[in-house]
């Protein structure tokens, strides 16, 4: 899960990414970077850590240009180093800059023919640097010295037909244009809107459409599965579908917890998804706990919020706040390890005694995975005084490995894996534990958009939208997981050979 953004101005771009960057900070949290473009030179800052503690004044003065992009990136296994902080770049063709949401699943057969067919070289472990790497190399056959709108979506075909995975894509072609692309799946999400200002229309391609609608654009639509927009430095605008046979297969983990609930993604309201969410749970409890003795609903800070206060509404109990939490901890399912998960946990909240003193309270929250925070969350909330802790989980138990781009990939390290919903209970300390069925959960996302027939549920059902995961691929990922070192010792001064670099 990571954050990414594109946009063409009429006048310098860096505060408008800049701020896009920190209205996408949820969605990652580990390193930053922007990359601006003034005429043909290129100019980047990227390094470890939130938005603001990677730009600061100085850096912001260099970034320099009418056109750029930026990304945030959560923490991933055997990824601590600034080396692996994006945009990459590539000198060849023209000067290409790319950011990447996402996770290719046959990344080692493409490493090895990006190395050994292609003959070009590969600076990190990363899958975006090979995928960028990919685009230029099939770029770089239009053999054009100013490539056309069709010699890029050209390109992107190609790639489409080499790469396997979701990716949600920005890449910046020096002195050309801003292009971006989806999977031919949709898994992960990218939309585009407009401006108007003195000056002409301005164009800004994100994630999520929160990050365009507050900046001033108007949301325009989300890309299709398999296509791709290229919108050039003065403002033409081409949009093309690149992949044939595309599939409209959202992640549904989005809609649960990854998204921001004032986004829209795919036509459907993140808020409004939450909200079914609550109302189907509810109705569940409703259904096979007839005889509850709930006295209070609390939710977990800050995602499960509506489902809670929707289950409340349905069960006729009183919501409460009994958590407050401390703003300037980040969230604890994208903590890189589980150590540090633990102990965030207890930095991140602290219970309000008053709310759960001799009651029995029903816990929600978006998702159980790990079970780390789940577990010193019921715990707190005992020493708060409750007499009985139940928990309700918005989605269905984690069961299976995420492998397009979330951080849960090895299944040992889910609490649901292997175990009835009883045993999770018990290894989380609950008194009851309610889960989401699968498909009220579709339905709950559906609702909103009825044209979506298929969703990426594979963490929850174990099948894998894209066909090209197995048991034998899931234990090499496993294997993986964890074991390569980041390049330490690099000078964090130096982030791409050619670029003038904004420190």
């Amino acid at each position: 899960m990571c954050g990414i953004i594109g946009v063409v101005g009429r006048g310098p771009v860096n505060q408008t990414i800049y701020d896009g960057l920190t209205l996408l900070q949820h969605r990652g949290q580990d390193a930053a970077g922007i990359l601006t473009c003034d005429g043909e030179r290129l100019f980047l800052r990227k390094d470890n850590g939130l938005v603001k503690d990677v730009f600061h004044t100085r850096h912001m003065r260099q970034l320099f240009g009418n056109m750029g992009i930026g990304h945030v990136r959560y923490p991933t296994a055997g990824c601590d180093s600034t080396a692996e902080a994006q945009p990459f770049y590539v000198n060849a063709p023209y000067g290409i800059a790319l950011g990447h949401n996402g996770n290719l699943t046959n990344v080692e057969e493409l490493r090895h023919a990006v190395i050994e067919d292609d003959r070009r070289h590969l600076n990190t472990s990363s899958d975006s640097e090979v995928l960028l790497n990919v685009f230029a190399h099939e770029l770089d056959r239009c053999h054009s010295l100013h490539p056309s709108a069709e010699d890029i979506f050209s390109a992107v075909t190609r790639v489409h037909e080499r790469i396997r995975g979701a990716y949600g894509v920005i890449a910046l072609i020096a002195g050309q244009g801003i292009l971006a692309f989806r999977d031919p799946y949709g898994i992960r999400p990218v939309c585009y809107g407009s401006r108007e200002t003195d000056n002409g229309t301005e164009y800004l391609v994100a994630s999520e459409s929160v990050a365009i609608e507050a900046l001033g654009f108007t949301l325009i639509r989300d890309l299709a599965p398999g296509e791709a927009i290229y919108i050039t430095v003065d403002g033409v605008v081409s949009t093309r579908q690149c992949a044939p046979n595309a599939i409209y297969s959202p992640c549904i983990f989005e809609f649960v917890y990854l998204a921001r609930p004032d986004s829209i993604i795919d036509e459907v309201s993140v808020y409004r998804a939450r909200m079914r969410m609550g109302e189907k749970l509810a109705a569940k409890i409703q259904r096979e706990w007839v005889d509850h003795d709930i006295d209070v609903v609390i939710p977990i800070p800050d995602t499960s919020r509506t489902a809670a206060l929707e289950i409340a509404v349905a069960l006729n109990v009183k919501y409460r706040e009994g958590f407050i939490k401390n703003r300037y901890i980040g969230r604890t399912f994208i903590m890189p390890g589980q150590s540090q998960r633990k102990k965030s946990v207890r930095q991140k909240l602290n219970a309000i005694d008053l709310e759960f003193r001799g009651k029995n309270v029903l816990l929600v929250d978006d998702s159980i995975v790990r079970g780390t925070t789940s577990e010193e969350i019921i715990r707190m909330a005992r020493e708060a005084g409750a007499r009985k802790v139940y928990m309700a989980s918005a989605a269905p138990p984690v069961r299976y490995p995420n492998v397009y781009g979330i951080d849960m990939p090895a299944a040992c390290e889910l609490i649901a894996h292997g175990r009835t919903e009883d045993e999770v209970a018990t290894a989380i300390g609950a008194d009851r534990l309610i889960y989401q069925d699968i498909d009220d959960l579709i339905e709950a996302v559906r609702a909103g958009n009825p044209a979506l027939k298929r969703f990426d549920c594979s963490c929850f059902t174990g099948e894998y939208v894209t066909g090209d995961v197995d048991g034998d691929y899931l234990r090499e990922l496993a294997d993986r997981r964890g074991d390569k070192p980041g390049v330490a010792g690099r000078s964090r001064d130096i982030v791409a050979v050619g670029l003038h670099n904004a420190e």
